[in-house]
């Protein structure tokens, strides 16, 4: 099997780990606390606890994959900078130490000599931890690391990880907020031609023990590599009530109209008004509103629902990389949605797949890796082409994301 994929997934435990301690233990917790105070926070902590916490899980992630295989470091990308500046204005570098004492003494200084909370913190950086899939025996297969870069979203729906709510309800399985909609992303891609090949989505926060309050967590990995496609076994999840799986509506459907309203969708609350005018056309009520990139593309994974649309370019590299993966070790994927607006499927040309190594061109920052034209990600190419001509249908001609 691929070893590389072996660790990532060990790696993914370890920052599912780490982000589920800073909720959990009373010296990370207070510091998270002071995250929610909006125009009041504590002078103390010069440092943007949340970056603090996305970028310990990044470097994690980065050191361990970089002992496991030397030189792999220098070809995983993120969204942070590891670089902070404490009280006393003293530029530290963030990363993983040999020893859990020195990660102590860095983390001391990145916290403005917080002991207790940084010696809390390097005890769970430094802790071993293992993962076990029957899955992943089966494979055999060995990719070269020479072509592989990876992104990382070290914690991605940063705002309901901060606001922390454990008891909002699902929606037919899909949470709309609260601590299961953030997820940490690890996606592997060619760096010759920009297709992804492994995925790691890890969702830390799944399931609460009421008597200890204590979080488990799921973790979902696909492959996908020249013949080879093969991904985690899907935990049973809630379904969507009295709803089939298309394979179940390709058979029981005869015309085009008839599928109509078959579709579902998850779609930011943030979606344009006219993409989710055509979109009740399409699904009718069977559209759900959830946060986090990732987590949405998570439940296509899931197969709550069939696809996950956004039209905006406000989601990156980072946030679709990993799902994109998966999504293509299930035979699905990831598009983008303005260019499928804009494709003749009469000209038999291949979906416009997202691609992962090259930068928008004339784009500065963070924006050299937006997914520019919006994204939908699906299970099914069959289907999707079904869905996106019903959508077509409904959307004005002036509906388009531009």
């Amino acid at each position: 099997m691929s070893d590389i994929l072996r660790e990532l997934l060990c790696v993914s435990e370890k920052a599912a780990s780490i982000a589920r301690a800073c909720r959990q233990q009373e010296a990370l917790f207070q510091l998270l606390i002071e995250e929610k105070k909006e125009g009041e926070k504590n002078k103390k902590f010069a440092v943007d606890f949340k970056t603090l916490a996305d970028v310990l899980v990044q470097e994690v992630i980065k050191q361990n994959m970089e002992n496991k295989f030397p030189g792999l470091a220098k070809k995983i990308f993120g969204e942070e900078s590891n670089e902070f500046t404490n009280e006393l204005g003293e530029k530290v570098i963030l990363r993983l130490c040999p020893t859990e004492e020195e990660t102590v003494e860095l983390l001391s200084k990145v916290l403005n000599g917080n002991k207790v909370a940084s010696e809390a913190l390097a005890k769970v950086v430094h802790q071993d931890v293992a993962f076990t899939d029957p899955t992943l025996d089966s494979i055999d297969i060995t990719i070269p690391q020479d072509i592989l870069g990876i992104w990382v979203d070290p914690i991605d729906s940063t705002y309901q990880y901060i606001k922390g709510s454990a008891d909002v309800k699902s929606n037919q399985g899909i949470f709309p907020s609260g601590l299961q909609c953030v997820t940490i992303l690890i996606g592997v891609y060619d760096i010759q031609t920009g297709v992804p090949l492994m995925g790691v989505i890890n969702q830390p926060f799944v399931s609460q023990d009421l008597n200890t309050l204590r979080w488990k967590g799921q973790c979902y990995w696909g492959l996908s590599y020249m013949e080879t496609n093969i991904y985690s076994h899907q935990p049973s999840v809630s379904k969507r009530n009295g709803s089939e799986p298309w394979s179940q509506l390709t058979k029981n459907t005869s015309s085009e109209v008839e599928f109509s309203h078959q579709f579902s969708a998850v779609i930011s609350t943030s979606e344009k008004e006219n993409i989710k005018a055509a979109l009740s056309r399409v699904c009718g009520d069977r559209i759900f509103r959830a946060a986090g990139a990732g987590y949405k593309s998570l439940c296509v994974v899931q197969g709550l629902v069939d696809v996950y649309i956004f039209s905006e370019d406000t989601t990156f590299k980072w946030d679709s990389c990993a799902a994109h993966a998966i999504l293509r070790a299930m035979g699905g994927g990831m598009v983008d949605l303005k260019e499928c607006l804009e494709r003749n499927p009469e000209t038999g040309l291949d979906l416009p797949q997202l691609v992962y190594h090259v930068e928008n061109e004339g784009a500065s920052g963070v924006d050299r890796w937006a997914n520019k034209g919006g994204l939908i990600a699906y299970r099914s190419s069959k289907q999707l082409e079904t869905f996106l001509s019903l959508l077509i249908q409904n959307l004005a001609p002036t509906d388009a994301p531009r």
